[in-house]
């Protein structure tokens, strides 16, 4: 294969950036030229309303798309729960790379961990996933909105506008915040966002010519994880709108994939769900996180719960 000279299209937050350099210097060592387009999107620009409100997590990745297509990037590096779970036509997550800490992490000030926190404290986090997982564990909370990158959140909570907030563990890590944690939360106490941790590669599908430059950069058995857990959010339905967690483990050739569905005022009980099998490919870890959203979806139903109807078509990621 040839070398390429690319061009990665990002946003230009501080993690953001960490992100597409991490690409830029895979690719470089592949033998590639990169270089990176910077920019901001309507998702860093709206900070005054929850994304549920506004569009969803596709605020952050349009303006990428749009560079994508007018040629002036070739690639576009993602967090990839900011993926919307259905991609415009003419458009392919071509790479999943290697997932990094998956997990919430708790940061405060002032309180070594959740359960220090006294009653009628305010955490922070914009995430209904979070809201309704925060509510399950410590419903004597108040759980206000938090926008804004992940420097504008800590600042919040420096300025002393919350008690804690609650972030991905990841973010925190790649930015050499780790001192900021308190306290992380394991995925049997708060179960992780669909691709946390992970980050996917957006292309134009007829680029074949990127996709193989990808190809070295693609961990197989994150990708599968990944593809299971946004399977779960497709089938539900889901977007940064729907109060849904879903992770995945692989060992061996087994899968298997724990999904909860929350209410995040608090007043149904969370509903848990598990399932387990044989994963060999995208299709096999398709269908498994199918299985555990059509199960998640029966229950959350049974107790009144109310889901959004399933995305069509189901594509593999």
């Amino acid at each position: 294969m040839s070398n390429l000279t690319l061009t990665i299209a990002t946003r230009e937050s501080r993690l953001a950036l960490w992100q597409a350099l991490h690409v830029k210097a895979m690719l470089e060592q592949q033998g590639h030229q990169v270089s990176l387009l910077g920019m901001t999107t309507k998702g860093d620009q709206i900070l005054d309303r929850a994304l549920s409100k506004v569009g969803g997590k596709g605020l952050f990745v349009k303006e990428l798309e749009t560079a994508l297509e007018e040629g002036r990037a070739d690639l576009a590096v993602h967090s990839l729960k900011d993926v919307p779970m259905e991609l415009p036509e003419g458009f392919s997550l071509a790479c999943v790379m290697a997932r990094g800490d998956a997990r919430d992490a708790f940061v405060s000030n002032h309180y070594a961990n959740l359960a220090s926190l006294p009653p009628g404290a305010v955490v922070g986090t914009s995430s209904l996933r979070r809201m309704a997982l925060l509510r399950a564990l410590r419903p004597d909370l108040k759980i206000e909105p938090l926008r804004g990158n992940l420097d504008t959140r800590l600042r919040k909570l420096d300025d002393g506008l919350y008690d804690g907030i609650v972030l991905a563990a990841a973010g925190l890590q790649r930015l050499a915040l780790e001192a900021r944690i308190r306290e992380i939360f394991e995925p049997g106490v708060m179960l992780p966002a669909a691709g946390q941790g992970a980050l996917g590669i957006e292309v134009r599908t007829h680029r074949q010519d990127v996709i193989d430059a990808l190809a070295p950069l693609a961990h197989q058995p994150t990708w599968l994880v990944a593809c299971a857990e946004r399977a779960v959010s497709r089938a539900m339905g889901g977007s940064c709108s729907m109060p849904l967690a879903a992770f995945a483990t692989l060992e061996a050739d087994r899968l298997t994939i724990d999904a909860a569905w929350g209410d995040p005022e608090g007043r149904l009980a969370l509903v848990c769900v598990q399932a387990s099998g044989r994963v060999t490919d995208l299709a096999s870890a398709t269908a498994l996180g199918t299985q555990a959203a059509a199960d998640l979806r029966t229950r959350v139903t049974a107790q009144g719960g109310s889901i959004l109807a399933p995305v069509e078509p189901q594509r593999l990621l």
